[in-house]
């Protein structure tokens, strides 16, 4: 119990001072330092100090700094409790293997700190128990003593060892008591002790020819521990002349690592007697072990040499005795002192304390990503350390303090450009020659949203052939997005837009996986010819990055629509004749069949051709133009009426086509063309009676008006838009000519406007009589109510003295 209070006692007494120690320090310095001191063989779990609190750190900075403690040791003696801020004993604490005879003994261990990086140095002093008794190395102690030794000679007695340092080490040697010895104890300049046995009493062999004595070594621990060594003294015949060396102490120096059987020193002793009595000896003495396992000596010539090896990182200097001995047994000693010169033996050695790794791409420069600690065993020059790192990554390694390093980054990162890199850190010392040592470190980079989905084209172009069925795939557009994982993953995304007032989604489709275009709706060339829109590439990132393209696509006619006649007009309710003087030419122009295609390219190219005529020697029809003129002189013989056939084909695949009826009155007078006409007249009655039975039936079913307002109002609706679609397509203009349309380009075809004078008779209010000019061909048109009057009808020509006129009769 009073050891514990003592050593309890002790821990508060260093742990105060350390205290004290740390707050001068932590006022002059950035980085804050503790110091503890603990008895050595603490149970494990022992409390050491509250660091968090020495520090000033709280507990919350301690967890989210991840505090972990970093040593380049392999055995960790404290713990860290993060969750109370303390250290705490991790290992069994044997000052003796820690330390050895150093005093005092301490291990220094860093706490480390992340976010940000903090390094906060520990040192624990480790005190020293009274754990280890003094020990021999040998159990017995053998002397040979001339029974003629002179009083006051000395015989060096083998050291004891006590591991134990300070108070607690070898305080103290005690001789068995004797007639014929006291003992001297003396001090090394190391601050060793060692005792001699002094003759203090002439040795009288014939009275007693042995002593058995015991050699005590006390330490100053409490309570006291010691070890014993049997002295027996064999007392020989007379030798009164001892050897002596030429030279109390010899210091010399060698080179750590020397190769066996080096040369260290020669020691010379020499003894006056005569005979075998002035034979010397030499021997390394008793006084400290181990020396025998290093060095050797020949017992002849006194030659030291090396026997293995040596390290001067385990022993700096060495002291040991040697002993000078004659055949009588008469000994002298002399104390050697070797200083170990230092070589670049070691290589410095890099431990890595921390290291980060993935790293993202988008961490600025000057992050760090790992500490790094370099030692070296050697000392001077040789131990003067160097930390690089290999050129080319865009790294650099910063001193920190005492052989810390941080890794930091030098540059931004880019993972696209180069996702990992291989660090080598290259640590050398000062030596001659440098030795360096090479740790290479792989630190991947992780992504970041930072590239948006790149296009493969600037724009996209294609074409779809109208009356297409809907859903039919189109083509696809591609992009690329150099991120990885969920950052690299584009969807694609049809933009907002309308044509022809209806949004683009009507139309088409962009699939989000692959990018496919599909058409929604089957197109028409005539009222669509191209679709404009933008298609957007999003990626899956947080937050999303988007590129967007243009997207044309071309919509290619089809031959859907066959050709449409324009004139000459077919009309249900009058029959239109054209008139040719029997007068005409060769070459005449009857009239000029006109018609459009809707359609483009060559589906609207139009040929006309005479399909029947009632004397096709007499017309023929241009093939491109579509002109019916004559081919030959009209003779009285030709009839008066001629009925054309003309079919208008276009050039698609296949083929449609549209067929005109032209009525031809060959005649010089109007009298003649009503004659002829008369049967055609009454046909038309029948026509008439029909429109009456269709206006009844009109009436009959007008009640429904009412109730399908809604759906007459709906189809209003989609008209309209079909309109507003049609006039934003771009479609040609399909033109529209009248029954009396005159063509002012000069193409010969309907070009002139003629202004008749009409005498009617008294009853000619029941009929009406029009008049028009068109081209250069006259155009009779018969009314069946008519009443048989023959109505005189005179052409006043206009300016350009045209010699024809059409004529509508009603």
């Amino acid at each position: 119990m009073f050891f514990e209070e003592l050593r309890r006692h002790r821990s508060a007494k260093w742990r105060t001072i350390s205290l004290l120690i740390l707050q001068l320090l932590f006022l002059s310095q950035t980085e804050a330092q503790v110091r503890y001191s603990i008895p050595e063989e603490l149970k494990t779990g022992s409390l050491i100090g509250n660091v968090a609190q020495d520090l000033g750190l709280d507990l919350n900075r301690l967890r989210s700094g991840r505090a972990r403690i970093v040593t380049g040791e392999s055995v960790q003696y404290a713990e860290l409790k993060t969750d109370k801020g303390t250290l705490v004993v991790n290992e069994r604490i044997d000052r003796e293997q820690l330390c050895g005879d150093v005093t005092p003994c301490s291990f220094t261990f860093e706490i480390l700190l992340e976010k940000p990086m903090e390094l906060h140095p520990v040192t624990i002093e480790v005190l020293d128990v009274n754990d280890n008794a003094p020990t021999f190395q040998n159990s017995d102690l053998d002397f040979e003593i001339s029974e003629s030794a002179a009083l006051g000679s000395r015989f060096v007695l083998e050291s004891a060892d006590d591991a134990d340092v300070g108070q607690n080490g070898l305080h103290s040697y005690i001789l068995t008591p004797n007639d014929n010895f006291i003992l001297k104890q003396h001090v090394n300049p190391d601050g060793s002790k060692y005792a001699e046995m002094v003759l203090q009493k002439p040795l009288d062999r014939e009275e007693q020819s042995r002593l058995s004595l015991k050699l005590l070594a006390v330490d100053g621990g409490n309570p006291q521990k010691s070890g014993t060594v049997n002295i027996d003294v064999n007392i020989l015949d007379a030798n009164d002349n001892a050897p002596v060396f030429n030279q109390s102490v010899y210091k010399t120096a060698v080179i750590e690592n020397a190769p066996k059987g080096t040369h260290v020193i020669t020691v010379n002793a020499s003894d006056i007697d005569s005979g075998s009595h002035g034979q010397v000896t030499y021997s390394f003495s008793k006084s400290k072990a181990g020396i025998a396992d290093m060095f050797g000596i020949d017992s002849v010539t006194g030659r030291i040499y090396v026997t293995s090896e040596i390290d001067f990182e385990k022993d700096k200097k060495i002291e040991f005795y040697v002993e000078a001995k004659d055949q009588g047994g008469m000994t002298d000693s002399s104390k050697i002192e070797i200083d170990i010169i230092d070589v670049n033996d070691n290589a410095p050695v890099i431990n890595v304390m921390s290291f980060t790794s993935p790293l993202s791409e988008d961490s600025p420069a000057g992050t760090t990503i790992g500490i790094i600690n370099v030692k070296d065993l050697d000392s001077g020059e040789n131990g003067k350390l160097r930390c690089t790192i290999e050129k080319n990554v865009p790294f650099k390694i910063k001193f920190n303090v005492r052989n810390y390093y941080a890794l930091i980054t030098d540059a931004t990162l880019d993972r696209e450009t180069l996702s990992e890199f291989n660090i080598t850190v290259i640590a050398s010392d000062a030596g001659s020659p440098p030795l360096l040592t090479k740790k290479t470190l792989n630190l991947k980079v992780s992504d970041v949203n930072d590239n948006a989905p790149v296009f493969s084209y600037n724009h996209y172009s294609g074409f779809i052939v109208e009356n297409n069925s809907p859903g039919v795939s189109i083509f696809n557009v591609n992009a690329k997005d150099p991120d990885e994982n969920q950052n690299a993953r584009v969807s694609y995304i049809l933009e907002q837009g309308e044509i022809g007032g209806s949004p683009i989604f009507e139309y088409v489709s962009v699939n989000a996986e692959d990018g496919v275009i599909s058409a929604v709706r089957s197109f028409d060339y005539e009222q669509i010819k191209e679709l404009i829109f933008v298609v957007k590439a999003q990626d899956g990132g947080s937050p999303p990055l988007s590129s967007n393209v243009t997207v044309k696509i071309l919509i290619q006619d089809q031959n859907d629509n066959p050709p449409q006649v324009l004139y000459p007009v077919q009309t249900g309710g009058s029959v239109v004749a054209e008139m040719v003087p029997r007068s005409a030419d060769v070459g005449y122009l009857v009239t000029k069949v006109v018609a459009v295609d809707v359609d483009s390219g060559q589906n609207a190219w139009l040929s006309y051709k005479l399909q029947k005529a009632t004397d096709r020697a007499l017309f023929e029809v241009g093939l491109q133009n579509g002109e019916i003129r004559t081919i030959r002189q009209v003779n009285d013989k030709d009839a008066i009426k001629q009925r054309l056939t003309v079919i208008v084909e276009d050039n698609g695949q296949p083929s449609r086509s549209a067929t005109v009826i032209v009525n031809v009155a060959v005649a010089d007078s109007f009298p003649e063309v009503l004659s002829e006409f008369t049967d055609l007249i009454h046909d038309k009655e029948y026509n008439d009676n029909l429109t009456f039975y269709l206006v009844l039936a009109l009436a009959v079913v007008s009640f429904l008006f009412i109730t399908c307002v809604v759906v007459i109002i709906s189809v209003k609706i989609y008209r309209w838009r079909q309109s507003r679609i049609l006039y934003q397509s771009n479609l040609p203009v399909i033109p529209y000519y009248p029954p009396r349309y005159s063509d002012t380009l000069g193409t010969g075809t309907l070009q002139h406007v003629y202004n008749y004078e009409v005498c009617r008779t008294t009853d000619s209010r029941k009929s009406d009589c029009k008049f028009g000019r068109a081209g250069s061909q006259n155009v009779l048109i018969m009314d069946p109510s008519s009443t048989g009057t023959m109505q005189r009808i005179q052409s006043e020509k206009s300016i350009l003295d045209e010699p024809d006129s059409p004529l509508e009769v009603s």
